[in-house]
């Protein structure tokens, strides 16, 4: 395939950005995107320019670090990550725009490289549980109920990559904070910070600068790991009740 691309580069936070067109051409459809913009990259490493720089790690749809905005969908026309999204997607002849997530609290470190920091900081608030020191308490000491652990290894799976910030109108991170609260909330050996983390958890999200939530279900949809909208409302609910008992 020949594909034209229009690619977001800019060098640094500081700098303004603008969109660069480039032509690449043998592109297989068996290629991932990334493979692609490999291809890209070492056309420009050969005539002397500075190759895209854009985040990528495992390449297997787990570390949720290859982020991209592509012809205005988070991750692509496929509901997936970038790194597992195929050429077989698009046409030969095909114009595809690439972007980096854009929200105010993501800011580009450089090309398609931003800065999602803000979402270790939330986790950091209160994404733990109390745990005694010694020896490893044996497996069965805590029972824990079956739709407890299904509804705790279903929000487990939200990767952190931020499609659902990207997806928001608004830039709400309130689908990845909700995966992140309910995740630990509904297990037996979270309840003891249950309050607390959902209260520290949403007000820093709130200080980071993320969007307001309106519940447009934009994130859900753009979520490649299918983290469910109900989520957000789940935690609404501990948040309001947390709210009250503190006073």
């Amino acid at each position: 395939m020949k594909l034209t691309l229009r690619v977001w580069r800019q060098k640094n936070a500081g700098a303004e950005g603008a969109m660069s067109t480039y032509e690449v051409d043998g592109i297989a459809e068996d290629m991932s995107f990334l493979e692609m913009l490999d291809t890209l990259n070492e056309s420009l490493i050969l005539s002397g320019e500075d190759p895209v720089a854009f985040d990528h790690d495992c390449r297997e749809g787990i570390c949720g670090a290859c982020s991209l905005v592509i012809n205005g969908d988070a991750h692509g026309p496929e509901r997936t990550t970038t790194c597992q999204l195929h050429m077989r997607s698009f046409s030969d002849g095909d114009t595809i725009d690439i972007e980096p997530w854009r929200a105010s609290a993501f800011p580009v470190v450089k090309d398609l490289v931003v800065d999602r920091s803000a979402f270790d900081r939330i986790i950091g608030s209160g994404g733990y549980i109390t745990a005694p020191t010694g020896s490893a308490p044996e497996a069965h000491a805590t029972a824990v109920p079956r739709p407890a652990a299904d509804s705790a290894f279903e929000h487990a799976e939200c990767i952190g990559c931020g499609a659902c910030v990207a997806a928001c109108p608004n830039g709400s991170a309130m689908l990845f904070t909700s995966a992140k609260v309910n995740h630990l909330n509904v297990l037996p050996q979270g309840s003891p910070e249950r309050e607390s983390r959902v209260l520290d958890m949403v007000g820093q999200m709130d200080s980071e600068g993320f969007g307001g939530c309106t519940l447009a279900g934009e994130c859900a949809t753009a979520c490649p790991k299918g983290i469910p909208l109900f989520s957000i409302t789940r935690m609404n609910r501990e948040f309001v009740r947390a709210a009250r008992r503190r006073g």
